[in-house]
């Protein structure tokens, strides 16, 4: 009981509260990059409040992010790392579905901060669009944060890798960072959320220069290590 009054107390004052700041990030889009980049900073911090107050979620961070630009590849168990992460990597330009780039206004909003829209269906025109958004991203000095196994995923869920990952890996020439989030425990997709600790463990960063089957397999192993099967093995 003590759960979903947590959950609906969340779900009331964040989904409120996101309502002005999300129909107003279109006008700030209008005055440049920069602004929108700080109006998105608002809404994450707006989230990491809501969470920790009403919810009751608390973050731990284990390892260390290199200095300068990486590519960053996280685990993605719910919607609370695709906030948390904008502000713990200082604004990336972070992978989006294609559905949410076609929002009137919204999705114009979110292709001016830089976001890289990714074609779940995988089509080489819609690959090398994202790779040529990444590129103007990396070229502003920007971090770029992607979830490479493409979607959502339940705790013990280990897809493989998208195809999208190897691309940016092999283009960008960044040091690749990979990213295990534990938030599945507590914030399950359906249900009552629970309080807790919330884990991201940056791993060590990849050089560029690997062949693929390699990095997919290091950054695919590096990402699921706080599952609970990968716990249960060790």
């Amino acid at each position: 009981m003590i759960d979903w009054i947590r959950t609906t107390l969340f779900r009331i004052v964040f989904y409120a509260g996101s309502v002005p700041i999300v129909t107003t990030v279109p006008i700030s889009a209008l005055f440049g990059q920069r602004v929108v980049m700080a109006h998105a900073v608002v809404w994450t911090r707006f989230h990491h409040w809501a969470a920790r107050i009403f919810l009751g979620i608390r973050i731990r961070i284990e390892g260390e992010r290199p200095a300068g630009p990486a590519l960053y590849a996280s685990k993605h168990q719910a919607m609370f790392e695709t906030l948390e992460l904008q502000w713990m990597l200082d604004g990336p330009a972070m992978a989006i579905k294609e559905e949410l780039a076609r929002i009137p206004a919204w999705g114009w909003a979110a292709r001016s901060y830089g976001a890289l829209v990714v074609d779940r269906e995988g089509s080489s025109g819609a690959l090398r669009r994202m790779l040529r958004e990444a590129n103007a991203a990396k070229a502003q000095g920007r971090s770029i944060l992607i979830f490479p196994e493409g979607t959502r995923v339940t705790p013990g869920e280990q897809p493989p890798l998208k195809p999208g990952f190897a691309g940016l890996y092999r283009m960008l020439a960044l040091p690749t960072v990979p990213i295990a989030v534990d938030s599945g425990r507590l914030l399950p997709k359906r249900g009552a959320k629970r309080a807790g600790v919330v884990t991201f463990r940056f791993g060590e960063a990849i050089l560029p220069g690997l062949p693929r089957a390699e990095i997919e397999a290091r950054v695919h192993r590096a990402i699921n290590v706080l599952d609970a099967p990968a716990r249960g093995q060790s």
